[in-house]
């Protein structure tokens, strides 16, 4: 049971990581690096301490960015 609920924990906390490039660029002020397009793929590619948990991020953002691509049209570079 004890092991269950540690997968369960760890699923979910990676379930609610997911997007997490997208959602810092586009709400962090400077963490979007001026970028228009694509800004949450942008902030997982640059180096940092987090490398190793934005391989997981790579992919999610890609798809959270690809579906925000209109807004970031309209809005203009995260800065």
């Amino acid at each position: 049971m004890n092991y269950f609920l540690k997968i369960t924990a760890l699923s979910a906390a990676i379930l609610l990581l997911t997007g997490c490039g997208s959602i810092i660029s586009r709400t962090f002020p400077g963490q979007g690096h001026g970028n228009q397009y694509y800004p949450g793929v942008q902030w997982d590619v640059c180096d940092g301490p987090w490398r190793v948990l934005t391989i997981i991020d790579l992919p999610l953002s890609l798809v959270m960015d690809t579906l925000l691509l209109p807004v970031d049209a309209s809005h203009g570079p995260y800065e």
